[in-house]
């Protein structure tokens, strides 16, 4: 058993500090809670801080004494209740737990809610960690990043879950077969570049015990996951990816958090992170815990721990989590499961003034970074300023989009003119928030189908189908997410349990497939008119929204300059239009930038003019326009 030389008052967390915390505004307490390692009176060691005010005592334990709770007790800090001991001789790699004697007489063993580093699931301690020590060549990224300006800049997102990406083969040694974050960088960044994206968002970055959560039941908020390497090695993903000028989002999950004995549940007996009120501190439907967003100490715990992300681990933008189940009282809930507010309402006002708070701070702190909700509901103002009502977020993930064009998407050719409004009604309030479209993970698990599968028709339809589909995305206002595996059409749905089936690329189709959505994000990089204007009506203009007949849609993204536009025309049917015109808003010539007939993407390879010359016959109520051959589930881009 280790010497239980102990130093004891080390002054390390002032009075100051405990001030800062109770009313919620110690924005770097991750610098003073958790285990740091650090020299004090001239002894190298471990000091370790927990908040556990209603605990009756606590302990550090670890393989270093033998998990004895009597060996290593903590001293109590008022007024907060904060517990802190420097044990001498420690070091970095340690494995710890707090054993935390409750005034019930029980004894609870729990991993640290700021601890920066965790065992492999099954195990559950804690690993003391210094992260201060990596060499950054991000500089010039983060000096950018500064001036990042989310409505007029480009983003196309490719959404990642790191452990299902790729994979090794399984061996006796390494069952999971998990790259590890260095491996990960390298590949990643090459096919990200390679195919256009502009930004990363990754799945399941925080500790979480079971992975068919993907990472949303949190249990380590500090600590990037140790099934793909230590916190060193996720630095170094960071940093590679930036050095090559790509953008890294994660998911961030305040919503909610697990029950697991070892987590944040009843942490010191008590509910110290979670609502009281099971009315209000559980989910009904997911069987979590909901934080206690009027505790400035929880409130407290969760900003720091978002500017934590994207001060010490220089992450770009957070994507939050379930953001309606926090605004309502009553989400998922059924009458007598959940209590109004003060004026009798469903809103969770503690919610509210957490996120105005949690924004502003970070946005303060951090310019250039995005803070982007997944609302799924018409909550008003959700990207506005506070001053007038709003949330603050930087953009808003666009369901109701995403629910209409799917459904579109899914019905038979002959059914579209019947449905044609789904497509073109998120225009009627494509302004009222800052919008990103998304087909993320969520529609693509639960038997929903992958994105090719929900495709009508025979198998070539498929592809057809799904090519226009994309093309209409890349159109349409608002930034834009793709999950991993719908850009080369994976045809069964996606599981964290293995690869996605990258030996499909070996087939015609889909290797056609990726060719063209790596074909539309290159027009997208090189064309301002499709990023910049996202966030205001100037940008877009329907040529023809009502063609519901012929179930064809066409409309211009006109840059701030007026200069290098692009017109789409998008044909959602199999049948071909060889007498088609569309209208034009200039007399310019228009050059064919994008032919979705084209050899290349499965099509019939036809030669087509490059340039077309507007003629004086009038069509879409205009008076210029120009003949084009349209075939069946023909897209068309030209820029003019």
């Amino acid at each position: 058993m280790q010497d239980t030389n102990l130093i004891q008052g080390t002054g390390f967390i002032t009075e100051f500090d405990q001030y800062l915390f109770g009313e919620g505004t110690h924005y770097n307490l991750y610098d003073k809670l958790g285990a740091r390692p650090m020299t004090i009176e001239g002894k190298s060691g471990v000091y370790f801080a927990v908040w556990a005010p209603n605990a009756a005592a606590v302990s550090v334990v670890g393989d270093f004494n033998d998990w004895d709770q009597e060996a290593n007790p903590m001293e109590r800090l008022e007024p907060m209740g904060i517990y802190e001991l420097f044990i001498p001789d420690l070091e970095v790699g340690e494995i710890y737990k707090y054993a935390i004697k409750t005034k019930a007489g029980n004894t609870l063993m729990k991993m640290d809610p700021y601890g920066y580093y965790a065992e492999k699931r099954p195990n559950n301690a804690s690993i003391v960690a210094d992260i201060s020590d990596f060499e950054w060549h991000d500089v010039k990224w983060m000096k950018k990043r500064e001036k990042f300006d989310e409505k007029k800049s480009p983003m196309f997102v490719y959404e990642v879950h790191p452990g299902s990406w790729k994979r090794h083969e399984a061996t006796e040694e390494d069952e999971d077969g998990y790259y590890n974050y260095r491996e990960l960088a390298v590949e990643l960044t090459e096919y990200v570049k390679e195919m256009g994206y502009t930004h990363v968002e990754l799945m399941g970055i925080a500790e979480h015990p079971f992975d068919g959560s993907w990472g949303y039941q949190v249990t380590n908020y500090f600590a990037p996951t140790s099934r793909h390497g230590s916190p060193e090695d996720f630095q170094f993903l960071v940093d590679y990816l930036h050095k090559n000028k790509i953008g890294i989002i994660l998911d961030w999950v305040p919503a909610h958090f697990p029950r697991d004995a070892f987590g944040l549940a009843e942490f010191d007996g008590t509910c110290l992170y979670e609502y009281a009120d099971p009315r209000k501190g559980e989910h009904p439907d997911w069987g979590t815990k909901v934080f206690d967003y009027g505790k400035h100490e929880v409130k407290n715990f969760l900003i720091c721990n978002a500017l934590f992300w994207l001060e010490k681990y220089h992450i770009d933008g957070l994507r939050v989590d379930a953001v309606a189940s926090m605004l309502y009282l009553d989400y998922g809930r059924n009458d007598g499961q959940w209590v109004a507010n003060q004026y009798g309402g469903n809103e969770n006002l503690e919610a509210i003034e957490f996120f105005r708070h949690l924004n502003s701070v970070v946005k303060k702190r951090n310019p250039g970074v995005l803070m982007i909700a997944e609302e799924s509901t018409a909550w008003p103002k959700v990207t506005d300023k506070a001053e007038y009502g709003g949330l603050e977020f930087s953009l808003k993930w666009n369901m109701g989009w995403m629910h209409d064009f799917l459904e579109y998407m899914k019905l038979d050719p002959y059914f579209r003119k019947y449905n044609h409004s789904k497509m073109n009604f998120a225009m009627m309030y494509a302004y009222s928030e800052n919008y990103m479209l998304v087909l993320s993970h969520d529609e693509v698990v639960h038997l929903k189908c992958s994105m090719i599968e929900k495709m009508p028709g025979l198998y070539d339809d498929k592809f057809k189908n799904l090519m226009v589909g994309y093309s209409f995305m890349l159109g349409h206002p608002g930034k834009k997410l793709l999950f991993m595996g719908q850009d080369f059409a994976q045809h069964r749905e996606w599981s964290e349990a293995r690869e996605l089936d990258w030996d499909l690329l070996e087939k015609d189709r889909n290797r056609q497939l990726q060719s063209f959505v790596k074909a539309l994000l290159h027009i997208y990089n090189k064309n301002k008119c499709l990023y910049e204007y996202d966030c205001w009506p100037e940008g877009f203009e329907w040529i023809n929204a009502n063609d519901g007949d012929r179930s064809i849609f066409s409309f211009a993204r006109h840059s701030e300059s007026g200069k290098n536009n692009l017109l789409f025309v998008c044909n959602f049917t199999p049948v071909d239009r060889p007498d088609y015109r569309v209208g034009t808003t200039c007399r310019r010539k228009h050059t064919l930038i994008l032919n979705s007939d084209a050899k290349e993407f499965g099509g019939s390879g036809k030669k087509r003019p490059e340039v077309y010359k507007p003629e004086k016959k009038e069509a879409d109520d205009r008076k210029y326009s120009i003949a084009y051959n349209l075939p069946a589930y023909g897209v068309a881009i030209f820029k003019f």
